[in-house]
């Protein structure tokens, strides 16, 4: 019982900052401008987060202004791409070198090290942001099926011409879809160094990415994606324990998960095949 209590622990403390990215990243993925800048935003809400709490010891103000960082890189991101024109990928790709770059900088600036940068322990419960992160996807599936706002942002990616045609801005609503993308990122990036109490550069280590696949593995919606961020953190868990427990190369258990994301991916894809072949 322990060991399952256990192991369902750590399957929430993996899914929660994912599962942040993936909540975010799914309304550009809803508005038709999907948003892989997601690793970079959890990365400045790392660094953001922990630099505030070394200078305030106030866990609130570290969230608050790691989720003003990332909101930031979005509009610089948003600018780039409807104001400059500039391709969604490549601007994408930069925030996350850039951010990557920025933030080794800032550590040799702030705190002389362009390593690990750790602060005196913080008092945080984890599992307050497992709460939050459910509270805010409770919110955004209100915001996407039961608000206006959320009819528009679906018709973006669907039906644009004709929001056009009733004289809506569509890149209002993708603008404002990369904004919150760039909010929800912010707070789980500051889950990552204030559980730790340290930052490490890269510590976002692929979770944009793996949020990105949750979004679609879950079928752009809400529910699906939690499913899809808990399965991936249980399986997640479930790996990190049996390497202690069986004989096992530890490059096969760190690859096991996403492994399993493949397959499970591969399996939708059939799945959906299958039916539309009907």
């Amino acid at each position: 019982m322990n060991n399952i209590l256990s192991l369902l622990l750590g399957a929430f403390t993996i899914m929660t900052p994912i599962l942040f990215a993936a909540a975010g990243g799914l309304f550009p993925a809803l508005a038709g401008t999907l948003n892989i800048a997601l690793e970079g935003l959890l990365l400045a809400g790392a660094f953001t987060a922990l630099a505030v709490f070394y200078q305030t010891s106030s866990i609130a103000l570290a969230v608050t202004a790691a989720a003003g960082a990332s909101l930031l890189l979005s509009a610089m991101h948003a600018f780039t791409i409807f104001k400059l024109r500039a391709n969604v990928f490549i601007s994408g790709l930069a925030v996350n070198l850039f951010t990557g770059g920025l933030c080794v900088v800032l550590s040799g600036k702030l705190f002389n090290t362009r390593g690990v940068v750790s602060v005196h322990e913080v008092h945080m419960q984890p599992y307050w942001f497992t709460i939050m992160v459910l509270i805010l996807l409770a919110l955004s599936w209100l915001a996407i099926y039961k608000t206006p706002f959320g009819y528009r942002l679906r018709a973006c990616d669907k039906s644009s011409e004709a929001l056009l045609s009733l004289g809506i801005n569509v890149q209002f609503y993708q603008i404002a879809a990369l904004l919150i993308s760039g909010i929800f990122c912010g707070i789980g990036g500051s889950f990552l160094s204030l559980r730790l109490g340290a930052f490490i550069p890269g510590m976002s280590s692929g979770r944009g990415w793996i949020a990105l696949v949750i979004i679609f593995l879950g079928g752009r919606k809400p529910q699906g994606i939690l499913a899809a961020a808990f399965v991936y953190g249980l399986v997640d868990a479930f790996s990190n324990r049996i390497q202690g427990i069986f004989n096992i190369p530890a490059d096969f258990v760190l690859a096991f998960p996403f492994v399993c994301i493949l397959l499970a991916m591969i399996a939708q894809k059939c799945i959906g095949t299958y039916k539309n072949s009907f």
